[in-house]
């Protein structure tokens, strides 16, 4: 079939990791090749051995997950031909690799569990009914898988830093430092400046000068003639604030 499974290009969560790959699931391709009794499965092969699969000519023939690290390959996800009509509602990504439950069983059952090592890996959708293979797609391109990091790799404390990294991280704190002095002394004249303004607005008053140093001192004043009633000959003398004079 004119087919090639693939991991989706879409954006996924989790789309290839250490154990497990997601796949595009092939809609509408087996359509015209198979009846309602038929079943899809999927095989699974390192990238190197899938050359020499062989399909299985009856169920009791498929390979198991069990004895992939010496077959190097091994049939998974049987599953209804009708799953994959273009009418199915079911999802459209399938997950390789994803059943923990059936990894230390032992049997012969179909098992997709997790993949024991990155791989790679080709896959191919192969349609069978009771009679043996009916149809089958191209192999995909290799898959590989994530690669875990070992403990031994990571290094716990970073003391291999750079000398250009330490001379940037000083010069960031004295520059912090001078920032920190100068805004707390210009909040510090601010307040200062506040204080003594306020000081001056209340005893301007108090410490204010008068002195009329420009005015000349006011001198005595001498007092006005006054005419007494004395004898005639005699005059008038200041003996005593002006008063009328009446002579007889």
């Amino acid at each position: 079939l004119p087919y090639v499974p693939r991991v989706p290009t879409v954006a996924l969560l989790g789309k290839v990791t250490a154990t497990t790959f997601a796949l595009e699931k092939p809609c509408c391709i087996f359509d015209g090749h198979a009846n309602a009794s038929d079943s899809v499965w999927l095989a699974v092969a390192f990238a190197n051995a899938s050359a020499t699969f062989r399909n299985p000519l009856s169920r009791a023939d498929v390979p198991p997950y069990n004895q992939l690290p010496t077959a190097h390959s091994y049939m998974t996800l049987e599953t209804a031909v009708a799953a994959y009509a273009c009418s199915a509602p079911s999802p459209a990504v399938l997950r390789v690799g994803g059943n923990t439950a059936c990894r230390d069983q032992g049997r012969h059952d179909p098992c997709n569990g997790p993949l024991p090592s990155p791989g790679p890996y080709r896959v191919k959708f192969l349609l069978m009914g009771c009679h043996g293979p009916k149809a089958e797609t191209w192999w995909s391109d290799p898959i590989l898988l994530q690669r875990a990091v070992s403990l031994d790799t990571i290094d716990l404390v970073p003391t291999h830093r750079g000398s250009a990294v330490v001379v940037i991280a000083s010069i960031l704190a004295s520059l912090g430092t001078v920032l920190a002095t100068a805004v707390l002394g210009a909040l510090g004249a601010k307040l200062w400046g506040a204080l003594c303004h306020r000081d001056l607005g209340t005893n301007a008053f108090a410490h204010r000068s008068y002195r009329t140093h420009h005015i000349p001192p006011a001198l005595p004043q001498p007092l006005p003639l006054s005419c007494d009633c004395s004898p005639p000959g005699l005059g008038c003398f200041a003996l005593r604030p002006p008063a009328p004079c009446h002579r007889n």
